[in-house]
């Protein structure tokens, strides 16, 4: 009976034991996530390129092996890796990894054709031992440019096109232009009147016809400043202005208030010099008077001032 009982206890010591190696050993597990991202396995022709990306998690104390990864370059005669690149985050429970490959592939089939990516192994270092993790081969297919039998017609060899793109509204987009070309069309009139180039308008530039007559005369030419400048008033308002008619000139004219006092100016000269005491001499500051209301005349007759 006792031996029973004995046998009984062993049994139970031994299935506690290996239950709690069991147990030891699922919460000991180096890997704690591993993700292979891939792109869609068809639809491939030569020189297309192909990213893998794998993320990994690990514990405390593990490191990846970085030798362990594949090298860039050529791997096999159709497939070359492009490039490697490595983002490592530390965590307060372990490390985390991405890992980025570039593959391009040079293989033209002439039908379509199953391939595959070679799969390597990944090694982690912890405490001097080495793990691994496999990184399984990737399968897909790639496809001709062109079909195996060339058909041929009366233009000779015959070649399917690409599928042509869809083309887009540009209702919105011929608007927009009309509209520009409305707004430039009609500064480009209004610079026009404001410089005195539209046909049929020769009051917009009278005082620019004068402007350029005053340029160049100098104080011995006084008569002639003052009759440059008397007939650009008088093409203006279509008549004579004098100095005693200057209230109608306003009325017809109201922009030109603004050198009220250089128009009462320039008239009252006009008429002592050419109707008054002989004896005044002329000024040099007198010719630059004239020049000077001839310019501010200029800009309001150009909107400017």
């Amino acid at each position: 009976m006792q031996a029973l009982q004995r046998t009984r206890i062993c049994v139970a010591s031994a299935m506690v034991v290996i239950l709690l190696s069991a147990c030891s050993g699922t919460s000991n597990q180096a890997l704690r996530d591993f993700q292979l991202q891939t792109p869609r396995p068809f639809g491939y022709v030569i020189g297309d390129t192909i990213r893998h990306r794998i993320l990994i998690q690990i514990r405390s104390g593990m490191a990846l092996e970085r030798s362990s990864l594949p090298g860039q370059g050529r791997l096999n005669r159709w497939l070359q890796l492009n490039e490697v690149s490595v983002t490592e985050q530390d965590g307060s429970d372990g490390k985390k990894y991405q890992i980025d490959f570039l593959y391009q592939q040079f293989y033209a089939p002439l039908e379509v054709k199953e391939l595959s990516i070679p799969g390597f192994m990944l090694r982690f270092q912890q405490h001097g031992q080495t793990l691994e993790q496999p990184v399984a081969p990737w399968p897909f297919t790639v496809a001709p440019l062109r079909e195996l039998v060339v058909r041929q017609d009366q233009h000779g060899e015959y070649m399917r096109p690409d599928q042509a793109p869809t083309l887009l509204d540009d209702k919105e987009i011929v608007q927009r232009l009309l509209m520009a070309l409305t707004v430039a069309t009609g500064i480009a009139v209004r610079l026009a009147w404001l410089y005195g180039y539209l046909p049929g308008l020769p009051q917009r530039s009278v005082f620019k016809r004068a402007q350029r007559k005053l340029q160049n005369l100098g104080l011995q030419q006084l008569p002639q400043a003052l009759g440059a400048l008397h007939a650009a008033f008088n093409g203006l308002h279509g008549k004579p202005v004098f100095l005693h008619k200057l209230a109608e000139f306003y009325q017809s004219h109201p922009e030109y208030r603004s050198v009220a006092e250089e128009l009462a100016w320039f008239f009252d000269y006009s008429n002592c010099y050419f109707f008054g005491d002989a004896s005044t001499m002329p000024q040099e500051n007198d010719l630059q008077k004239i020049k000077t209301l001839c310019l501010h005349c200029r800009e309001i007759e150009r909107g400017s001032r």
